[in-house]
């Protein structure tokens, strides 16, 4: 099976490319990382997610991103919710980390380097992102590129990937893709403020893409929350 890296977060879109990547024939080496986010329920579903999809390694990776803050994710600044007027995709959020996607790729780069494979893995989404512009097509395509001119496999004739297969899906292609590769999704987290048993806050923007993706998909959402669901 040929390898490739793929970047697992914990969250529905990271554990259906997971799936996909799988069923692909990869052997999949799953990578996530602890970067300083506010909480790590997310780090540990990415380890269920990794164990149950088939993953044939998994690393957890630190990179110290707090330490320059500048993201509701990574300093003290409040998370977006429904209750302060903001609209999703309007502009780019505070939950933007800065630089999370590049750094994330390359951690992902080497690896792959390292294990001789040139196909990496990542869940970007442009059609239910929140406005971060390493969500788009333009970005995968510039590290592509980037990928080939700054490593040493690609100088010496490798061709590096990097697969983004859920870049045109809405959530709701997204849950239907998963719930046919049989992906668990109660075994994941996408709330940015998820409780340390995982539950979620049903505020935030993550969670009401994932509630609408879930709805509009016609699938029972799975996600196990703090309270009422958005009460």
């Amino acid at each position: 099976m040929k390898p490739a890296v793929v970047l697992v977060s914990g969250g529905m879109d990271s554990a259906v490319v997971l799936a996909i990547a799988r069923e692909q024939g990869f052997a999949a080496h799953a990578l996530s990382v602890r970067y300083g986010q506010r909480h790590t329920s997310e780090l540990d579903a990415a380890v269920r997610v990794a164990k149950v999809l088939g993953a044939v390694a998994h690393k957890t990776v630190n990179v110290d991103l707090r330490s320059i803050g500048g993201s509701a994710l990574t300093d003290d600044i409040a998370v977006p919710t429904d209750t302060d007027g903001h609209i999703i995709g309007q502009g780019i959020p505070s939950t933007y980390v800065p630089a999370r996607n590049t750094i994330m790729l390359s951690v992902a780069l080497g690896w792959a380097e390292v294990l001789g494979a040139t196909d990496l893995f990542c869940g970007v989404n442009a059609v239910d992102y929140s406005g971060y512009p390493d969500c788009r097509p333009a970005f995968i395509a510039g590290f592509e590129a980037l990928a080939n001119l700054a490593t040493k496999a690609g100088v010496e004739g490798s061709h590096f990937r990097v697969h983004a297969p859920l870049m045109r899906m809405s959530k709701a292609e997204i849950a239907r893709e998963g719930l046919r590769l049989g992906v668990d999704f109660a075994q994941t987290v996408s709330c940015y403020q998820a409780d340390a048993d995982g539950r979620a806050c049903g505020h935030c923007d993550a969670c009401h893409l994932r509630a609408q993706g879930f709805n509009e998909a016609g699938i029972l959402d799975p996600t196990r929350y703090m309270a009422a669901r958005f009460g």
